[in-house]
C-alpha cells in the first residue's frame, strides 16, 4: 500500500518517515492564499480542511513513473490561531517578527487539516478528512534578540504561525496540549483513523527500509 503525499513539507515527510512510511511526494501547486480568499471567511478548522482537500484533489490524474496513482492520497494544511485571527506562512521577516512579538508568552491554537482519497487500483474512490488541533504556549522570556536571530535563520518564514516544534523553534515553545503531531502538520493518529474508514490497516503502510 503506497501513500501519496500531496505536499512538499519537510516536516510532514519527516513525520511519516519516523512512523515507518516512505511516501511518494507530489507537489499540489495549490495557491493557498488565492483558494482561501475565494472561499470567503472560514474558521480555523474549516479553512485547513478545505485547503487540505484542495491539495489532495489537485494531484488527481497524476502519473508517477508513467503509471496512475495506486494507493491513497493525503493532502494537509495548517494554520495558527491567536485571538480569533488566523495566520498561515508569514513569508516576510517583518511579518514574522510582528507575529512573534504578539505571541510571545501567550497561547494559541494550531489547526492541521487532513484529506484522504482512496485511489487504489488507479481509480478515484471514497474520500474522508479530519482536523487535529493542539494548543501551543510560547516562552514569555524570549528576548527581542532571540526573536531576531530566529527570524534570520529563515525557518519561520515558510511555516504556519512562524514557528516549528521539530527544529530551531522548539526551544521557544513552553508547552503543548493536545496532539503534538498536529503542530508538525500531520497527525499520525488521525491518519490511522482515516485509513481505517477505508478498511486499510496502519501496518500495511510500513515500507521504510523495504524500498
Amino acid at each position: 500500500m503506497r501513500l501519496y503525499l500531496a505536499s512538499t513539507s519537510p516536516a510532514r515527510l519527516a513525520t511519516l518517515r519516523a512512523a515507518g512510511i516512505e511516501p511518494v511526494l507530489l507537489s499540489s501547486g495549490v495557491d493557498e492564499e488565492a483558494v482561501a480568499a475565494a472561499a470567503g471567511p472560514l474558521d480555523g478548522p474549516a479553512l485547513v480542511q478545505m485547503l487540505a482537500r484542495a491539495k489532495a484533489e489537485a494531484v488527481l490524474g497524476t502519473f508517477v513513473d508513467g503509471v496512475p496513482i495506486d494507493g491513497v492520497i493525503l493532502g494537509g494544511d495548517s494554520a495558527f490561531e491567536l485571538d480569533g485571527a488566523l495566520y498561515g506562512k508569514p513569508h516576510r521577516p517583518e511579518i514574522a517578527r510582528e507575529r512573534w512579538l504578539a505571541q510571545r508568552g501567550r497561547t494559541g491554537l494550531l489547526h492541521s487539516g487532513h484529506w484522504l482519497i482512496d485511489h487504489r487500483g488507479g481509480r478515484i474512490g471514497a474520500a474522508t478528512g479530519g482536523v487535529s488541533t493542539a494548543s501551543v504556549t510560547f516562552a514569555g522570556n524570549m528576548t527581542d534578540d532571540e526573536i531576531d536571530a530566529y527570524i534570520a535563520t529563515g525557518e519561520p518564514l515558510t511555516v504556519a504561525g512562524a514557528f516549528t516544534i521539530d527544529s530551531l523553534g522548539a526551544a521557544f515553545i513552553e508547552r503543548i496540549e493536545g496532539d503534538p503531531h498536529a503542530v508538525v502538520g500531520l497527525s499520525v493518529s488521525l491518519l490511522r483513523e482515516l485509513l481505517l474508514e477505508f478498511g486499510i490497516p496502519w501496518p500495511s503502510l510500513w515500507n521504510r527500509g523495504l524500498l
